[in-house]
């Protein structure tokens, strides 16, 4: 393609982007304490929130399953650690995803031979575009209880759910959801999402940054495809590795990688 036809369709494409939107996201809040603690105050209600590190796409590795991906990850003054994912699609927050990716949140946090006492609360929270529960909430808080005699169990753990389609202007949470619909800056209810989507849509140097993201994501999709394709050809057996490299256009030394018996760990 060529380069100033897709230099344009990258601008258009930054104009029509949301903060709902993963790639967008991940600019906007990649070490924003500010924006990361007006989120989490509105969502839980609590306006004392002093969040110290912020991170989006932090990979938490499982050796004996699947990694998983957080979309925002930060840590309060209290040690508090929050998961805040981003999904448009209603089958990305499904219920076993959040149980997963809070065990996962679990096994990251002690070291070996630590009290569990020392467990932290985690908190992981959807935002949604749609209802993804159905029952017209604007916000759906579950905790673990025992249920026999009404009580909470208080383990530290909880997970929520923030439906997107609420904008109602009337609450905070409404008018945070707003932002989070809107391409443009000048619609949007907070200051502090506001100037950062300004940046990345009409500062020179934050629509740099956006256009070289999009560059980078087209070339993680090429080398995926290439992986992918290189291990079908692994498994049938019938080429070379000399000749699954050329094919795919893959390093020889990354064709053997990937040839090579996985060790147990």
């Amino acid at each position: 393609m060529n380069y100033n036809k897709q230099h344009e369709e990258d601008l258009q494409r930054i104009r029509g982007l949301r903060l709902i939107d993963d790639d967008f996201m991940n600019a906007c809040f990649d070490g924003n304490i500010e924006g990361t603690e007006l989120i989490l105050r509105i969502i839980l209600g609590k306006s004392d929130i002093k969040v110290v590190n912020v991170h989006t796409q932090q990979v938490m590795k499982n050796l004996l399953g699947r990694d998983i991906w957080l979309d925002i990850d930060a840590l309060d003054s209290e040690g508090k650690e929050y998961d805040i994912e981003i999904q448009r699609a209603d089958k990305g927050a499904g219920f076993k995803r959040a149980r997963y990716h809070s065990s996962i949140l679990d096994a990251h946090t002690l070291k070996p031979n630590e009290d569990f006492a020392k467990l932290p609360e985690t908190y992981i929270i959807f935002i949604t575009e749609n209802d993804v529960i159905g029952e017209n909430e604007p916000i759906y808080i579950v905790e673990r209880q025992i249920v026999n005699i009404g009580k909470p169990f208080d383990d530290g753990e909880h997970i929520i759910y923030v439906n997107g389609a609420n904008k109602d202007g009337t609450t905070e949470l409404g008018r945070l959801m707003h932002d989070f619909m809107c391409t443009s800056p000048d619609d949007m209810n907070y200051k502090m999402l506001a100037d950062k989507v300004r940046y990345f849509k009409e500062d020179e140097e934050g629509v740099k940054a956006m256009c070289k993201a999009m560059e980078d994501m087209r070339n993680e999709a090429v080398e995926k495809d290439r992986i992918e394709n290189a291990m079908t050809m692994i498994k049938d057996g019938k080429l070379s590795l000399e000749k699954i490299a050329e094919y795919t256009s893959l390093a020889l030394d990354k064709v053997r990688e990937l040839a090579a018996p996985k060790v147990a760990q």
